[in-house]
């Protein structure tokens, strides 16, 4: 067992290797020529301003095969994004050829002084110095010493409080919850210090968060939800003003990132008034918020950690100065951290990871969102067998309405999880001909009477998923249905779900394959990746992508698990492409 000063030196050596391995990324791609960052799809070019109104700033480019998406901090310039006079955005929407973006540094009368022939790159913001100020807040606070240490290195260990448990088991058991939501609401209600709850696909755990916020608030306390993400932020206070409107709740930061927030959005803990609520109230807020002038130096009762597994130490430690009691809900078995500088075989540990094992868990068993056929293999691949579907969920099926089309025996709501075997070859980050195949199966849904914001397309690579995206902007002439449909990579998706989602793994290339195998057969992306539909999982791809493992004794290990996947599924061979 490390010391805590051994602890947190690590610690920070993480976050300023991190921070290095993020800078000289993006000193790499802006040296690069722009001719080959284009290429590569590092930048756009030849971008024209539309219209600059107030902060929000419309363009329109000829030619995006970027891999830029929604929420991407990017950096307009006149090529050279390091000159002083460049803008800084973030970028709101990527219509393909149509771009919205909102100006955070920068003047805006450049853009409308000169509007055409402006550059796109790759942004970054530099966090390190608030993980930096939060390590050296832990070293120098009581609550550090005493308490966030101490649970870190495993010498503190929750006490639960049997008669506040057995309330919340009866207050949780009348709200018609099932029995493992029931016994994760209880023990978490009733802990000291801790206590995880491990969240399935599809099992709820934003439901528990929202009751058991709720359960928190009506004794008066103070309840901070904070996460990775301004959409878990979103969905789980979403959550909690649906389960009780007249919960006190809203959220502190940007304006700009409001988006779908269904709650109150304050730049400021002071300007919001919650300062003079005497009862229990909910915030929600990023760990950075309580790092500025937004939240610092607000206490909390509670700290509910959303998407705690991909939460690392560092941002967790930020949260948990903010209060003595936390609750991580999370999932090992989905997506790890996002890091730079670690090699995918050095996986980075999460505040969930750290913690997990320590017979501080609860897991919820029962998913609402997969019918039984989709539960069956995650279930027996990552959770042993445990996890069930619902009664009301098993025996849900894909409704197809209007005239059949050419698609219909891989729509087949019969087959609820298939495989298109394209069986091209030597595809390495984007393949045309799965781009198409999954673009007329889109446009296929649609036509059977399905809702476009109820397909979702998943793939590994933004290469792809820019290729897909401009096929059906081709295909598709209403903006409101481009807008609905989500094509991304899986990073994206986690926490999200569809009636049908398209799988898209476009290498067919086993060299290549082999060299990112860490990266593309990673247990939990596949896992994340299939558990995302109700009703209908297609895969499309080439089987040639399974002869990786002749590579590398440890990749042939990883491609097992998509191998096994893809033997459950129902297998069509469609080596010509389209019918």
């Amino acid at each position: 067992m490390s010391t805590d000063a051994t602890l947190l030196q690590r610690l920070k050596k993480f976050v300023l290797e991190e921070a290095n391995a993020q800078w000289e990324a993006l000193e790499h791609q802006w040296k690069t020529p722009l001719a080959q960052r284009v290429a590569k799809g590092w930048a756009i070019e030849g971008i024209r301003i539309v219209e600059v109104d107030n902060f929000l700033v419309r363009m329109h480019c000829y030619n995006n095969q970027s891999r830029f998406r929604e929420g991407d901090l990017v950096v307009l310039h006149r090529g050279n994004p390091r000159d002083p006079d460049a803008l800084h955005l973030d970028l709101y929407y990527d219509g393909v050829t149509d771009l919205e973006a909102g100006l955070i540094r920068g003047n805006p009368y450049l853009l409308k002084a000169e509007p055409d022939g402006w550059v796109m790159d790759q942004d970054w913001f530099d966090t390190s110095e608030f993980y930096l100020a939060a390590i050296d807040q832990v070293a120098d606070s009581h609550r550090g010493r005493s308490i966030i240490l101490p649970i870190l290195q495993g010498n503190l260990y929750p006490q639960i409080d049997f008669a506040r448990y057995h309330r919340a088991r009866e207050w949780s058991t009348r709200k018609g919850l099932n029995e493992s939501q029931v016994e994760a609401i209880a023990t978490a209600y009733a802990t000291n210090l801790y206590h995880l709850i491990q969240g399935p696909p599809g099992t709820g755990k934003t439901m528990v968060l929202a009751h058991l916020s709720d359960l928190f608030v009506q004794e008066g306390g103070r309840v901070l939800i904070t996460g990775l993400t301004h959409r878990a932020i979103h969905n789980a206070l979403n959550k909690v003003v649906q389960v009780n409107p007249e919960i006190p709740a809203c959220k502190i930061g940007d304006q700009r990132h409001t988006g779908d927030l269904k709650a109150p959005n304050f730049e400021t803990f002071d300007e919001s008034g919650f300062g003079d609520i005497h009862t229990g109230y909910v915030i929600g807020a990023t760990p950075f918020a309580l790092q500025t002038q937004r939240l610092r130096n607000v206490e909390f009762d509670v700290v509910i950690f959303d998407e705690a597994s991909q939460v690392t130490i560092p941002l967790a430690l930020m949260g948990m100065l903010a209060g003595n009691k936390y609750i991580f809900v999370g999932d090992e078995m989905q997506l790890p951290p996002v890091t730079v500088f670690a090699q995918p075989k050095q996986e980075v540990s999460s505040i969930f990871s750290i913690l997990s094992g320590r017979g501080q868990e609860t897991m919820l068993n029962i998913t609402y969102r997969l019918n039984d056929v989709l539960t069956e293999w995650p279930s027996k691949t990552f959770y042993g067998g445990k996890l069930q579907p619902s009664e009301q969920s098993k025996k849900r099926r894909l409704r197809l309405v209007g005239e059949p089309n050419r698609w219909d025996f891989v729509l087949d709501p019969q087959t609820p999880a298939v495989f298109v075997d394209l069986d091209h070859k030597n595809a390495t980050n984007r393949s045309m001909l799965e781009a198409e195949v999954v673009a007329d199966l889109v446009v296929s849904l649609i036509v059977r009477g399905l809702s476009p914001a109820e397909i979702g397309v998943v793939t590994p690579f933004r290469a792809q998923s820019r290729l897909i995206r401009t096929l059906l902007w081709r295909m598709i002439d209403d903006e409101d249905i481009r807008r609905q449909i989500i094509v991304d990579t899986v990073e994206r998706m986690q926490g999200q779900e569809r009636e049908v989602v398209l799988v898209s793994l476009a290498t067919s290339n086993p060299s290549f394959a082999a060299q990112i195998a860490d990266f593309l057969f990673r247990p939990q992306r596949l896992n994340v990746t299939v558990t995302r539909p109700r009703t209908k999982l297609i895969l499309v791809g080439s089987k040639h992508v399974l002869l990786a493992g002749q590579y590398d004794p440890d990749v042939a290990e990883s491609v097992k698990i998509l191998r096994e996947l893809i033997d459950f599924c129902a297998h069509i061979s469609l080596q010509g492409g389209i019918p």
